[in-house]
């Protein structure tokens, strides 16, 4: 029977029961082959195609890891939390409050109450931006002919927009994003310098250090110089684990650092959280 009743579309439908595509979530995400460190506490498990979007709402403490399958994946990055979305990721604090600009293993991100809601505590790649954000449509519908959500070429911000639908976000509620394993360097004369990627097998993981929404955007670098809109698949896993702690080498490592962990502690103690 074909799909042309709707008995047909059902079975048709029901027979697609447990197929794995290239790029899907997995669900329940124990079905995924864990790494070790993850080894029966896997929360999400996920493939996300180039030029697609994913999201998730984290508990304080989980873990995740994102990995550039193939080389060519940018996954542009915003947090929230998730209990008030007024509280977000801040790019700009992220950068000047730790006298970095450059993203790597120890750098913490940070709202712009002063708090911390992720720290990156694992980097293989090495390759990272948290100065130019992600596409818009204008841009890539200038450079590709379009920026569309369902184009060939879909811009970040756009798919950003959906993801944030989904979670209860407008278009007003998205601030600057950050960028994963596509990667940009200041010259003297303050021009960017696109180093793209470390290749493929890159791996970045995130702590989170309150309940966070993710939003995450697997979309070319707006700075990547090559003609054709290049994107390939993105590895998502989290896992349940421990936030932050005092006494850890994170919570010591700056000055600046240590105030943003007390910070953090105090508002989730004030509202027995922590």
């Amino acid at each position: 029977m074909g799909t042309s009743t709707t008995y047909g579309a059902r079975d048709h439908a029901r027979a697609q029961g447990g197929a794995r595509a290239d790029a899907m979530p997995v669900v329940p995400a124990a079905d995924w082959p864990e790494p070790p460190s993850a080894a029966g506490r896997l929360v999400w498990a996920e493939t996300v195609a180039g030029g697609n979007y994913t999201h998730r709402v984290l508990a304080r403490g989980t873990e995740l890891r994102l990995t550039d399958l193939h080389g060519d994946a940018c996954a542009h990055l915003l947090l929230f939390v998730a209990d008030r979305p007024w509280e977000r990721l801040n790019v700009a604090d992220t950068v000047k409050v730790q006298w970095n600009a450059y993203l790597g293993e120890g750098q913490l991100l940070l709202s712009d109450q002063g708090r911390v809601l992720a720290t990156l505590v694992a980097d293989t790649s090495g390759r990272h931006d948290a100065l130019c954000g992600t596409s818009a449509l204008v841009r890539n519908t200038d450079r590709y002919g379009d920026g569309t959500p369902q184009s060939p070429s879909p811009a970040g911000r756009e798919l950003f927009k959906l993801a944030a639908a989904k979670n209860g976000l407008q278009p007003r509620d998205l601030p600057p994003s950050l960028s994963f394993f596509q990667g940009v360097e200041i010259r003297e004369d303050g021009s960017l310098d696109f180093t793209g990627s470390a290749g493929p097998g890159g791996s970045v993981t995130l702590r989170a250090e309150q309940d966070v929404t993710v939003l995450i955007a697997n979309v070319p670098h707006p700075a990547d110089p090559r003609d054709a809109y290049t994107s390939t698949p993105l590895e998502v896993l989290a896992w349940r684990a421990e936030a932050t702690g005092p006494g850890d080498p994170l919570w010591e490592a700056t000055p600046e650092g240590r105030r943003a962990f007390l910070n953090t502690a105090e508002f989730l103690a004030t509202r027995g959280l922590a």
